[in-house]
């Protein structure tokens, strides 16, 4: 949990709102309204540890879990099919994967795209593809190097 590794007072200090190490939040490409809202969370957090039930119940809860929800499904799903597209297709015009995987990916890509919302299991073809792809890589580069 949170309070187990951090006091929720230690949290408010190192919010990037008012940075004591001199890095503003510009400096570092967040923009301005990430380095306001850093505070709000800490106070969502902070109002689940006072009343737990309250916060379940609440309105804000339920859209931010629907939202976490959307993100989670929906883009990130999208986004990892069409890397996993484009690799694929950069693996087959220059071979730095086996032509086997990158066929894989191509038949994996479109379940993960317009699967995901009916195959819950699928999500975890984009990091199980990701792995097989780095160790061919490895392997041919270690193979090459003695």
């Amino acid at each position: 949990m949170l309070r187990d590794r951090a006091d929720i007072r230690v949290l408010r200090h190192c919010s990037v709102s008012e940075p004591k190490s001199g890095i503003r939040p510009e400096t570092i490409g967040l923009p301005e309204w990430v380095a306001r809202d850093v505070d709000q969370y800490v106070g969502i957090v902070a109002a689940f540890e006072t009343e737990p039930e309250a916060t379940i119940n609440s309105a804000t809860f339920h859209f931010a879990r629907s939202a976490i929800y959307s993100i989670a499904n929906i883009y990130m799903a999208k986004m990892a099919a069409v890397f996993m597209m484009a690799t694929s297709m950069v693996a087959i015009h220059t071979g730095i994967a086996p032509r086997w995987l990158a066929i894989v990916g191509f038949t994996l890509a479109p379940l993960l795209l317009f699967g995901s919302y009916y195959i819950t299991w699928i999500f975890m073809s984009f990091p199980v593809w990701v792995m097989l792809v780095s160790t061919c890589v490895l392997r041919d580069d270690f193979r090459g190097a003695s």
